[in-house]
């Protein structure tokens, strides 16, 4: 499994409204390839440009942006998570 759970804090939720921009824990060996694929199979929402980075607890962050300005928040009110 590529995506593991959505990295949802108060400033990811801030990034959200700002950018447009979602961000997910993935699995550590996948490709911003893999990524983009994994979320648009998985949303119906087509991916514009993954980054990623490693944080300090050795977890593979993910950040996503959408070409639809509004599908982060239609993806996170789906997952209940706003």
């Amino acid at each position: 499994m590529i995506l593991k759970y959505p990295y949802a804090t108060e400033k990811a939720s801030m990034i959200v409204e700002r950018d447009g921009q979602l961000q997910f824990i993935v699995d550590r060996k996948a490709s911003k390839g893999q990524i983009k694929v994994a979320i648009e199979k998985m949303f119906d929402q087509p991916v514009t440009r993954v980054r990623t980075l490693m944080n300090n607890r050795g977890e593979k962050k993910a950040m996503v942006s959408f070409s639809n300005p509004k599908a982060a928040e239609e993806i996170l009110s789906r997952l209940g998570i706003m």
